[in-house]
């Protein structure tokens, strides 16, 4: 090794050992007789010294010379700091310099590789590999590693296998478009890269590898956004002769693991919600339960009292924010804008004041007495102080438009603190949902889910209120992971395929290989995947995941540090038989 030590290594005990550190230069400061350079690698910095007099005058002269970012090697005395940074591991020593080489040296950054840098995002994205130097997207990166050593550990311990499935496999018409891969080899056809290795781990189960699990890429061509990249990784699992109970169980077992070995905090109670109730509740069907604020219906005690606005809605509800009772009409009409927006598509909001002397003031009083809004109050059990928001419509939108406002309202009064982490389970999801552009069910999941037993008599009847042995765990208002128990005959699946509106050609030709396998003793089975890159972000209180990968790509699905996507030569699309239209 070039080095004897690290730079985030050395302490007061090491105070006069020869050694010898190499790293990167990450700040000079030069008062003449005395120079100082802070020393950078991956484990910490350290403080090296020179001193016109006692330092050599050739080591001061290549010390000046020296910028930001060179490479160097240094030998020299372990001291005793006299003017002590106890913020930093090393701060109560430096080394005292006797030899300085320089390695490389380096161009001028295009920013300063400080945990808080003038980078901008686009900036710090192309020049990855510099931005991967500052501390925090190195710490990210050292928390992703250990979240994976950790559930390796996990998922050993109960006698799980990792297995390797292929990169390369056939497309599938289910879920978001496929990244596709021309074959040279057998011209005119394609390889798809995985979403996910959903019918691979369910062959394996029939393989008779009861407790299998990778830690996985997955690819899908989809809009991107701060959580959402186009490769992104999954913790992919699957179990045989199990109930949902079973998967429940071994699962949030997992999440408490990583909680403690990584954060070393004790999760508390993860709760079982109902689809039905999370979307009654908080319409989502993945609610944040860090804080209450719990929707209320009031059709009952809104409508026929001449408010037109109640009156010819599908659905009255809202939410009573404590202790708010004291915003401003200016605040009121800042709520007002936000359900406006577009994104969130409320026409209105209607607003119900709990004064502290006993009486109510309201958007609406013309409309209602004092008796009558005390009974809107009822329903949240509202106390003097509080502020009712109601808004009303259709019921699917306005649920959604008031659980945007729920969380808008909590981050204003700070109840999404990223230091609380509050997990649930939310069970029995529909098996269908309607695609009004095709006119189709679509799988909620995908078409591997298997329904509840006491639903199969409904499927032909009543497609939309079939549920699904389906399950996903929710952190902190965020789906981390998801699941189900899977079909594992051919008559059901054959079925399901047929409620789906595929042919049986067409089932043939895309999940033959599968319902075949159905045929050879295929054991009952349930899985789960969680996403890693999520999970990682909300582990650290990060928005994005961009800085829990080590190469991401932007919003534009573009890596610009290697600029791709990118044109390839007329040689290779002629050997692939691809002809490109030129725009």
């Amino acid at each position: 090794m070039l080095r004897t030590h690290t730079c985030g290594e050395l302490r007061i005990s090491d105070v006069n050992k020869q050694v010898t550190l190499t790293g990167w230069v990450q700040r000079t400061r030069d008062k003449g007789s005395l120079l100082w350079i802070d020393l950078r690698d991956r484990y910490g910095v350290t403080q090296l010294f020179l001193e016109e007099g006692k330092s050599e005058t050739s080591l001061i002269n290549t010390a000046r010379t020296l910028g930001r970012e060179f490479v160097v090697k240094v030998e020299g005395l372990v001291a005793e700091r006299h003017s002590k940074n106890m913020n930093i591991p090393t701060g109560e020593i430096e080394i005292k310099v006797s030899l300085l080489e320089i390695l490389n040296s380096s161009k001028t950054p295009p920013f300063t590789i400080e945990d808080e840098t003038d980078g901008g995002e686009d900036l710090r994205m192309k020049y990855r590999y510099l931005d991967l130097r500052r501390n925090p997207v190195r710490e990210s990166l050292q928390l992703r590693h250990k979240m994976a050593q950790q559930t390796r550990v996990y998922l050993d311990s109960l006698n799980f296998i990792e297995v390797e499935t292929p990169i390369l496999i056939k497309s599938t018409p289910e879920g978001a478009r496929d990244f596709v891969v021309p074959s040279r080899m057998n011209p005119g056809e394609f390889y798809a890269l995985p979403q996910s290795p959903q019918t691979f781990k369910q062959l394996l189960m029939v393989s008779g590898f009861d407790r299998y699990y990778q830690i996985v890429k997955c690819f899908r061509d989809e809009d991107l956004r701060a959580d959402r990249q186009p490769e992104f990784t999954q913790i992919d699992c699957e179990m045989s002769f199990v109930t949902q109970e079973d998967i429940l169980k071994t699962f949030e077992g997992l999440v408490r693991h990583l909680f403690k070995a990584v954060k070393g905090i004790e999760l508390k109670d993860v709760p079982h919600m109902s689809y039905a109730d999370a979307m009654k509740y908080y319409g989502s069907d993945k609610p944040d339960t860090r804080f209450e604020m719990k929707f209320a219906d009031l059709n009952d005690v809104a409508q026929g009292k001449g408010f037109g606005v109640f009156d010819d809605a599908q659905l009255v509800v809202g939410i009573c924010a404590k202790g708010c009772a004291t915003y401003t009409r200016k605040q009121i009409d800042e709520l007002t804008e936000f359900v406006k927006r577009p994104q969130v598509g409320a026409k209105g909001l209607v607003y119900l004041r709990c004064e502290a002397n006993g009486t109510f003031k309201s958007s609406i009083d013309k409309f209602f007495d004092e008796i009558e809004l005390s009974k809107f109050a009822q329903k949240f059990n509202a106390e003097a102080g509080d502020l009712i928001l109601i808004l009303a419509g259709e019921k699917d939108k306005t649920r959604k438009a008031l659980s945007e406002l729920r969380l808008h309202v909590a981050g204003q009064l700070g109840l999404r603190d990223k230091s609380k982490f509050a997990a649930l389970w939310v069970l029995d999801f529909p098996l269908f949902e309607w695609d009004e552009e095709t006119k189709r069910w679509n799988a909620m999941h995908h078409p591997f889910t298997s329904p509840k037993r006491e639903d199969i008599a409904i499927l032909d009847t009543d497609p939309g209120n079939v549920r699904a042995n389906a399950y996903d765990m929710v952190l902190n208002g965020t789906e981390i992971g998801g699941g189900s128990i899977r079909i594992h005959d051919r008559t059901t699946q054959q079925l399901m395929f047929s409620k789906l509106g595929f042919s049986d050609e067409e089932a043939r030709k895309q999940f033959g290989f599968l319902m075949e396998a159905f045929e050879f003793g295929a054991p009952p089975h349930g899985g789960i995947a969680f996403g890693f890159d999520r999970l990682c972000s909300l582990f650290s209180g990060a928005d994005s995941i961009r800085d829990f990968i080590a190469f991401p790509k932007n919003n534009a699905g573009r890596d610009t540090m290697i600029d791709t996507p990118s044109t390839i030569s007329q040689a290779q699309l002629n050997e692939l038989g691809i002809e490109v239209k030129k725009k």
